[in-house]
């Protein structure tokens, strides 16, 4: 088993040279931790990357059973989120990393983020408004992966783990505080954080071209 040294040597090779620091280095912290195990008992990379699949496109479907339905869906996407980081971690330790590997990750990642917004419509917010955030985050990952730059150009305030946060918060409001517009508040949120992200990774990548 790799040490943690290594693995955040290999993670930042893996990401263009970029070296880890605040709540990324703090998550890839809890990340080697947990995938030890999974290293131990050769879990294949792939297998977890099907389970974050799962996880994401049972988010809205867990909704649909009602208000506690929206608790296990916030603890859904919490878990594709994790699986999501656990599987490129089986896969950098591994040496298992693979071309395909590397189109199937974005791909699963943006099936829940499609997911993810639409647990939220199915929690009261409106439809044009999550459409929107839709489009926007589509659009800005779209960018960055058509510039082709050598590692990630800008960590933008829309990534992964903001539609992550924002999600459970939401889903999980409509079970706390069920008086409040909790899924829609979520939704402009993320509408804000989807504009600016969008617009710092395309100043980027114009600079950078």
């Amino acid at each position: 088993m790799s040490s943690l040294e290594d693995y955040l040597a290999r993670w930042s090779a893996a990401h263009g040279g970029i070296a880890p620091r605040g709540v990324v280095l703090a998550w890839l912290r809890v990340v080697h931790v947990l995938v030890r195990p999974l290293v131990r008992r050769r879990v294949p990379p792939g297998v977890l990357t099907a389970a974050s699949l799962a996880c994401g496109v049972a988010v809205p479907l867990a909704v649909l059973a009602g208000r506690w339905g929206a608790l296990a869906g916030a603890v859904l996407a919490v878990c594709c989120a994790l699986l999501d980081g656990l599987d490129g971690a089986v896969a950098v330790l591994t040496d298992t990393v693979s071309a395909w590997g590397r189109v199937l990750d974005p791909l699963v990642d943006r099936v829940g983020d499609v997911a993810f917004l639409v647990a939220l419509v199915l929690a009261g917010a409106p439809g044009w408004l999550a459409v929107g955030v839709g489009v926007l985050t589509l659009l800005q990952e779209s960018v960055r992966a058509s510039a082709r730059l050598p590692d990630v150009g800008v960590v933008s305030v829309w990534e992964r783990p903001s539609r992550v946060i924002l999600v459970s918060l939401g889903l999980l409001g409509t079970v706390v505080t069920p008086t409040l517009p909790a899924a829609t508040i979520a939704v402009a949120i993320a509408a804000v954080l989807a504009v600016v992200g969008f617009t710092q990774v395309l100043v980027t990548v114009r600079r950078r071209l």
